[in-house]
């Protein structure tokens, strides 16, 4: 992703150097996916941060600003949680309406049994997000939540992409896929 933009590329220049400094961790990790890793990015160290959710909330809204008519975003809970909320608040800040819903791994087994909290999402265009995206199943999974309420999927945008293949299993899906950072960004590749 590059920008024409000095702010918008500042914003990712500093998420990135954020990333690099405090999110990723060097060792011998085992990843979603069942195979070894060298690294692992974990994302909830600095989306949980005041000083990195603002920016990432810039930056993805950066990323999505080309879908047109997207009312919401968010994704499964928990990973993309805290960037659906960046993106609902950076988008307010800048007089742009993106909700936030969250899916859930299940229904609930009480109250009104929803697995997508949130507003009513059906027959609205909705962009799945993720923090750190390795094997694409979570968002399929909320694909799939999404799609069983009405909702319409434009596109699931990540934070980072490991580069392990989501890309792919998305797309093939017919979903586009859109990325924020890679791992050349971070040094990684």
């Amino acid at each position: 992703m590059t920008s024409r933009n000095p702010q918008s590329a500042e914003a990712r220049r500093q998420l990135i150097e954020h990333i690099s400094n405090e999110a990723v961790f060097h060792g011998d990790f085992t990843l979603t996916s069942g195979k070894k890793a060298s690294y692992y990015v974990d994302l909830r160290k600095v989306s949980l941060d005041h000083r990195v959710a603002p920016l990432i909330g810039q930056v993805m809204i950066d990323l999505i600003a080309e879908v047109p008519d997207v009312v919401a975003v968010g994704g499964m809970t928990m990973g993309a949680d805290p960037i659906a909320t960046a993106v609902l608040h950076q988008g307010a800040a800048r007089g742009l309406a993106y909700d936030a819903f969250v899916v859930r791994k299940e229904p609930k087994d009480h109250g009104r049994g929803k697995q997508v909290e949130g507003p009513d999402v059906a027959g609205k265009r909705v962009i799945v997000l993720e923090d750190t995206s390795t094997t694409g199943g979570s968002p399929l999974k909320a694909i799939e939540a999404l799609r069983a309420v009405g909702a319409e999927i434009a596109a699931v945008a990540v934070v980072v992409d490991r580069d392990t293949g989501a890309r792919e299993v998305i797309e093939a899906a017919g979903v586009p896929y859109l990325a924020a950072i890679g791992l050349k960004d971070l040094g990684l590749s």
